[in-house]
């Protein structure tokens, strides 16, 4: 294979670059790393990995800080033709235990103070372990200063793999998803063309990038574009408001956007510079998104996608961006609904199973040949796991995960269904609707709701604002009033928390 017709997701990222000391990273000590300096950086950790015995199709985890070292160690990965693995800053030895022993990687990179317990795990299969710190230092980039910036990027078919991304699965252990170089590729030069990315554009970076949104979303999009970002270590409101003033895009979790409104400094003057903004990871409330609107004049973004996926859907840029919808299926990918039983495509307005198909969508599971097998339809259709439903409009609802589906009575219940009604109830925050084993019902649905500070809501309130409103087969049997909702890293409700906690309810005498 020729240089020019390698398909490694480095070469498409950098080759033909017009401008190489165009600015792409700076970050707040006034670093300024232009794309000349990444493609030499990743040169150097390139190197490094060769010389720790990284050979083509190899696994390199990474679990680092948010730091642009280690945002580089996943372009250097990936342009020495190897596979990344980033693993979430929250995993515990134990847990790590299990993502190092199934994948097996050659090379385990980590925070200086974990290099111990790591490295006792990582003998297990063979690996070597550097570091590399919050600060971006460590035995990585120290061998990183001293290799030389040449590299030959690895020549890689689209199919090969290019990251494994295990799934935060919430039952069961986690699924080793595998992306090649083409389905990153294709989503992220499908993004910038869809949310009109150019060079011009500045990203505030405030997302981890050990997850598909901030490592390959944010990070990628920016990248094909000649954009720049400003590289933030964690999200802060106040900062974050203060460099809109320059920046054009946020990409955000609903916590985000949460949280900014409760800024007093957010307003229409402070958005006025930026072009776009975009949540996902986690359903945005219509209220947030409602809101939003009327405090700043910007309507957010929403879209959908998985770790197995990347994107599958996205408002549009142009058109009317539907709070609580996540828009039409992008540009190459195929959305439908079906029943989840018999796989029949389901018509317009009907709630079923969602099920995407197009370049995005991963080869299947790490190591897991029949799992992958029975999530894919004989026509390729990936079976998402997501309930939800296609309007009139083609728009596409997330309404819940399959197995949050709540059957009672033998009756189906959507949780959102329920959620929606209690959410738009004064004084609710936001809710989450689960099922909990009933002797009676198989399942009884159960609403845990958090309320404003000070605000009148009991159980009964949410009972009674419900009557009348949903089928008594809908109705929650229990209410429960709480301060917060159990989130993961991402911001995602823990339904499986929830479960946990009241599973007893309906049976203790």
């Amino acid at each position: 294979m020729n240089q020019a017709a390698n398909a490694n997701l480095f070469s498409r990222l950098f080759d033909g670059l017009d401008d190489p000391n165009r600015l792409a990273i700076e970050t707040l000590d006034g670093g300024r790393i232009t794309y000349a300096d990444l493609i030499a950086r990743a040169g150097q950790i390139a190197n490094v990995l060769v010389a720790r015995g990284v050979k083509t199709g190899d696994r390199v985890a990474a679990q680092t800080e948010k730091s642009v070292s280690a945002l580089v160690l996943y372009l250097a990965t990936v342009r020495a033709g190897a596979v990344y693995l980033p693993l979430n800053t929250a995993y515990t030895l134990n847990e790590l235990d299990y993502f190092i022993t199934d994948a097996e990687p050659s090379l385990v990179v980590c925070d200086p103070s974990r290099a111990e317990g790591i490295g006792s795990i990582a003998a297990k299969v063979r690996a070597r372990v550097e570091t590399i710190g919050a600060d971006g230092r460590g035995s990585l980039t120290e061998a990183a200063d001293k290799a030389k910036a040449e590299f030959v990027t690895v020549p890689r078919t689209g199919d090969d793999l290019a990251a494994i991304l295990y799934t935060s699965g919430t039952t069961g252990r986690s699924k080793g998803a595998m992306l090649s170089h083409d389905n990153l590729a294709s989503n992220s030069l499908t993004l910038v063309d869809f949310w009109r990315f150019t060079d011009k554009d500045v990203l505030i970076h405030a997302l981890p990038i050990y997850h598909t949104h901030g490592l390959f979303v944010a990070s990628n999009v920016t990248l094909f574009a000649r954009a720049s970002m400003i590289f933030l270590p964690k999200f802060d409101p106040d900062l974050t408001i203060k460099l809109m003033a320059r920046a054009t895009v946020l990409m955000g979790v609903p916590t985000f956007y949460t949280r900014l409104l409760q800024n007093a400094a957010l307003s229409r003057e402070a958005t006025r510079h930026m072009r776009l903004f975009v949540s996902g990871s986690a359903p945005l409330l219509a209220d947030t998104h409602r809101e939003w609107s009327a405090r700043t004049g910007h309507a957010v973004l929403e879209r959908y996608g998985m770790t197995e996926t990347n994107m599958n859907t996205s408002n549009p840029y142009d058109g009317e961006r539907v709070p609580g919808a996540v828009g039409y299926a992008l540009p190459g990918v195929s959305v439908r609904v079906t029943d989840p039983e018999t796989g029949k495509e389901l018509a317009r307005e009907e709630i079923g199973m969602i099920e995407v198909k197009g370049p995005n969508v991963f080869k299947g599971y790490w190591r897991m040949p029949e799992k992958t097998r029975s999530e894919f339809r004989d026509d390729g259709f990936f079976i998402t796991g997501d309930l939800g439903k296609i309007d009139d409009k083609g728009y596409v609802h997330i309404l819940g995960r399959g197995k949050d589906l709540v059957i009672s009575g033998g009756f189906n219940v959507y949780p959102k269904e329920i959620e929606s009604e209690i959410d738009a109830m004064p004084g609710v925050v936001e809710s989450a609707v689960i099922g909990v084993p009933h002797a009676d019902f198989g399942e009884g649905v159960t609403a845990v709701v958090v309320r404003q500070p000070g605000a009148s809501v009991s159980d009964d309130s949410v009972l009674r604002g419900l009557d009348g409103r949903l089928a008594k087969f809908k109705m929650p049997k229990r209410v429960f009033i709480v301060d917060d909702l159990p989130r993961n890293t991402m911001g995602k409700v823990q339904k499986n928390v929830l479960r946990e906690t009241y599973k007893d309810i309906y049976t203790k005498k």
